[in-house]
């Protein structure tokens, strides 16, 4: 018997229907993915599992957990599963975690209340367990904060928190979300390990299906709050018997159409960029060490080019973003835009600034959460000389909307009342709106599922072949990279280390990291 059975399970928040009819089941020792777009109810059925349930909600159906029936339990029992028996990892680590506390304090708080242990014990616990998910004491101490590590070194913490206690079930929220693919592959390798080594039952919610094709058991796709086919693994990919299942994966090997040919100008150069950041003394009176971010970069993109940036968490593309738009200061290095140079940490002209746009990549910090979308889309619009008012504002915030995707009628709502992969959209929407010359995209489509995002993928490839956009495509989703980038760069430490054509790169790399790069890839195509 599974040890997680989900039966006719429906779930509707006041009026609306959200699941109808869901049906899945996860087992001791295997790994059960559940696949779907932005809002097909994936993380709903998981919270219905752990009953974290908004006020309204109205659920009905069997969700039974090691016998119990969790749709029948009181709260405190329910309090005595959560975070025991059944762990859960959310999507986003640092809104998971608390950032006054330390790592250690937060993987030990679970011990606290649910082992009933002494402080000491619980911390020596979570010592152990950062140790085990690959944080050892040498180099994370056990007081450290959140905002001291990386993306990928949160996600550690967040899975210590959630197995600390060993439990019988763990729900992993799109686990490996904007994490470079080394890291991804790392997270993947150390969910099959504890799987493996605690014979616990793992239910991995993800929009990628290269991401779990080739770690999971069995697999249920969802669409618009139903099961619409499930099954083991390689049947599921082999058959394919629904029409949404071949989408999506026809989806995630999408390559757009590009005809343009870049011109022979350059819309941006950058010339031996150097970035440094200082330290914190080790001594009272000494000298500040530096931490060189970005070491001599020099690069070119011409009107109509799409250049790619990857490379791992910390190698200083995100520092590099920052010097172009204007807003670090640099040690040294020149950065031109249309010719003009661009005085880094310094008011940028705004006839310069419009010809430039970015797209940051987390959607819901980049935007005012007490501003309808309206406003936040419309933003842009005091770059321009002669921007349009009133029903021309309206129109133009509208069309922008419904190219990536969204509704006219979005304009009236406030930013959170979207999932993440919507907010991509309206931040896509909003650097889009006053057409610029060059769009500076920082893991622009990490946060979408894969059908929108080949979507995107058309609409940026359409709009630079009409209106002679260029673009700096910065991801650590190398199937992105390829499908949308004349060249790509690769950063390691700070450095270009290799630079070419976008089918040399892949196709026969030169650098050994590079070739690391590409080979931890997830490839849908291996499970065939």
């Amino acid at each position: 018997m599974a040890l997680l059975q989900i039966k006719n399970l429906n779930l509707s928040i006041g009026d609306t229907q959200i699941l109808r009819d869901v049906s899945l089941q996860a087992e001791a020792g295997k790994i059960t993915a559940v696949i779907g777009e932005s809002g097909s109810g994936k993380s709903m059925t998981a919270y219905c599992v752990n009953q974290l349930l908004p006020r309204g909600a109205n659920v009905s159906g069997q969700v039974m957990f090691d016998g119990q029936d969790m749709l029948k339990l009181p709260e405190p029992a329910l309090c005595d599963i959560r975070g025991a028996d059944i762990g859960m990892v959310f999507q986003e680590p640092m809104t998971a975690l608390n950032p006054v506390q330390t790592i250690g304090a937060q993987v030990a708080e679970t011990v606290l209340i649910h082992g009933g242990a002494r402080r000491s014990e619980a911390m020596h616990i979570a010592r152990e367990t950062l140790d085990r998910v690959g944080l050892p004491a040498a180099e994370f101490p056990l007081g450290r904060y959140p905002h001291e590590l990386s993306g990928g070194q949160r996600q550690r913490v967040v899975i210590a928190m959630a197995i600390a206690l060993r439990p019988k079930l763990l729900i992993a929220d799109e686990p490996t979300t904007a994490l470079d693919v080394t890291t991804q592959a790392q997270i993947l390798d150390l969910l099959q390990k504890l799987v493996r080594e605690d014979g616990m039952a793992l239910l991995l919610i993800s929009h990628d299906l290269g991401v779990v094709a080739n770690v999971a058991d069995s697999i249920a796709i969802m669409r618009r709050g139903q099961v619409v086919e499930s099954g083991p693994t390689r049947q599921i990919f082999t058959e394919m018997k629904h029409e949404y299942t071949r989408a999506l994966f026809a989806a995630s090997g999408h390559v757009p159409e590009r005809d343009a040919t870049p011109a022979d100008t350059p819309i941006l150069k950058v010339t031996g960029l150097v970035r440094d950041y200082l330290l914190p003394r080790k001594t009272l009176f000494g000298t500040p060490p530096k931490l060189r971010a970005v070491n001599e970069v020099s690069f070119v993109i011409k009107r109509g080019e799409s250049l790619g940036l990857v490379g791992e968490s910390g190698c200083g593309k995100s520092t590099l973003t920052r010097a172009i738009l204007g807003l670090d200061a640099v040690q040294s290095g020149l950065i031109e835009i249309d010719g003009q140079a661009v005085t880094a940490g310094h008011k940028v002209p705004r006839a310069l600034r419009r010809k430039m746009q970015v797209v940051f990549q987390d959607p819901y910090g980049s935007f005012n959460p007490r501003h309808k979308v309206m406003r936040l889309v419309a933003e842009p619009f005091h770059l321009l000389d002669n921007a349009p008012t009133g029903a021309a504002r309206q129109t133009a915030v509208e069309n922008a909307l419904i190219e990536v995707g969204m509704l006219a009628s979005d304009t009236d709502k406030y930013i959170h009342e979207f999932s993440g992969g919507q907010r991509q959209r309206i931040a896509i929407a909003r650097a889009l709106i006053i057409k610029p010359e060059l769009i500076i995209l920082d893991e622009a489509v990490s946060a979408l599922d894969v059908s929108i995002r080949a979507q995107i993928l058309d609409l940026l490839a359409e709009l630079s072949d009409r209106l002679g956009l260029s673009y700096l495509f910065i991801s650590h989703d190398l199937s992105v990279v390829r499908a949308i980038t004349d060249r790509v760069m690769v950063m390691k430490s700070g450095e270009i280390i290799e630079t070419g054509d976008t089918e040399t790169i892949f196709t026969a790399p030169q650098h050994p990291y590079t070739k690391a790069l590409i080979a931890a890839a997830p490839v849908l195509e291996k499970i065939q």
